[in-house]
């Protein structure tokens, strides 16, 4: 009787946040998002990869936690900053922007919401922590590797407040970079535009260019491709007016539906469109046109009444983040309804490529990608504000943070630290009891399922 009584108090806690998982996961994959059977488990067989891939696949439980965290940095209800949303290593990437210059910035606009400025440094220095675990670094250097990434978002935040850069037209290039960032940055600069043309398409025997179908790439049945030339006028109408070409230049020429992207976008639908773009046959261009939902801060965070009044549909509130956070937005940005479902459209740009953790080899280039990343964390969440979205804040967020953080940056960097390495080592836990729960409970969800759908 003993003994059970010790395992009772024991395994308690873990059970208990066992079924805080299955619920969360239940509810919002199930309900929420309305994955299916087959999508959950695509998903979850991703997500069980590794902690890290677990905690880009589960933003909603990173919100769930967080906001029941007491923090005392949090700037006003009513001054609120426009956050990323899903802040982490991999939502960084370098691209080509429309004046062609090859830059490096955030790439993932899908989460973007009103809330504090906290969540997107936490959901950052957690993943920070995690890259970090990953690459067997030690507690103390996992530690100073946040406060290189904090540090650099206080220091840049302080230079847009005491009007030293502007958010509004700042951006990362070769020029101001260096590491393993200046070297990818350098690298796409051989790279050939036509060079995502030439590994996603074929110029077929009628001399018409077309896409390489493969696991990633399929066809689509010709209901899809109807529904989305019947919206796609409807989209070109959202083209922001100095960015508009003529009609020929939007021309639909091959439709494909994306598969294989991301771990957090699995049963959304994607497709790539390849469009006429230039009279020559090089000049083609492939469009992105991506379904998207509500966000997932949105579910935790305080309602914001404005900003659902304005942003109801959710393609527009994606090409609208972007473009508060970018200096020279992609020209082919826009939005549309199929069916009742949201998508944006973006170009899928040619110069595309993110940094990974095995080019960060040393510590040294690991801490200069950190404070790259701190700067242009700190450059979306100053620009947008009242400098290019007026409407919905009339304010300055860099103002409004930095009197936040207050006078004692130590103490602020030290809390930020404490919280997110302890959440590090609760993902693991978490993500031990995920696998275990995938492995078990939810195949018996699957046997029973499959014996409901069997003939008798």
């Amino acid at each position: 009787m003993e003994n059970n009584w010790l395992t009772k108090v024991r395994d308690t806690r873990t059970m208990l946040r066992q079924h805080v998982l299955e619920t969360i996961f239940q509810q919002m994959d199930d309900e929420v998002i309305g994955l299916n059977l087959e999508q959950r488990l695509d998903k979850y067989q991703q997500m069980m990869e590794s902690p890290f891939r677990f905690y880009r696949g589960s933003a909603y439980l990173f919100y769930y936690d967080m906001t029941k965290i007491p923090f005392s940095y949090h700037t006003p209800t009513d001054k609120s900053t426009w956050i990323q949303g899903d802040l982490h290593f991999e939502n960084f990437g370098a691209f080509q922007n429309e004046k062609g210059d090859i830059i490096f910035d955030v790439n993932d606009f899908d989460e973007g919401y009103i809330g504090s400025y906290v969540y997107d440094l936490l959901r950052m220095t957690v993943s920070i922590s995690l890259i970090c675990e990953a690459l067997e670094l030690s507690v103390e250097e996992q530690e100073k590797r946040i406060h290189t990434y904090i540090k650099s978002y206080y220091k840049q935040m302080k230079r847009f407040n005491k009007k030293k850069d502007n958010p509004v037209t700042l951006f990362f290039s070769k020029k101001n970079t260096e590491g393993p960032v200046q070297k990818i940055l350098k690298k796409l600069e051989n790279r050939k535009s036509s060079q995502l043309l030439e590994e996603l398409t074929v110029i077929n025997e009628h001399k018409q260019r077309r896409f390489v179908y493969s696991d990633e790439i399929q066809p689509v049945e010709q209901e899809e491709r109807f529904a989305l030339e019947e919206a796609w006028e409807s989209y070109i109408e959202t083209i922001d007016t100095l960015d508009l070409r003529n009609r020929e230049h939007y021309k639909i020429k091959d439709v494909v539906r994306k598969y294989g992207s991301g771990t957090a976008s699995i049963g959304l639908k994607r497709y790539y469109i390849l469009v006429e773009g230039g009279k020559e046959a090089f000049d083609d261009l492939v469009l992105e046109v991506k379904e998207v939902r509500s966000p997932i801060p949105s579910y935790f965070l305080p309602y914001h009444e404005p900003f659902w009044q304005k942003y109801e549909y959710q393609g527009e509130r994606v090409i609208t983040t972007q473009k508060a956070m970018h200096h020279l937005e992609d020209p082919y940005l826009g939005y549309m309804t199929i069916d009742g479902k949201y998508f944006y459209v973006r170009e899928r740009s040619p110069y595309k490529k993110k940094v990974k953790t095995k080019h960060v080899t040393s510590i040294e280039k690991l801490d200069s990608t950190l404070e790259i990343m701190g700067k242009i964390t700190a450059k979306i969440h100053a620009r947008a504000d009242g400098d290019v979205q007026q409407e919905l804040l009339d304010y300055h967020s860099e103002k409004e943070i930095i009197r936040a953080i207050g006078d004692d940056f130590e103490t602020f960097c030290t809390q930020v630290t404490f919280i997110s390495m302890s959440y590090k080592q609760q993902v693991i836990d978490d993500y031990a009891l995920f696998c275990n729960w995938c492995i078990n409970e939810l195949h018996i969800q699957i046997e029973k399922e499959e014996e409901q759908l069997t003939p008798q």
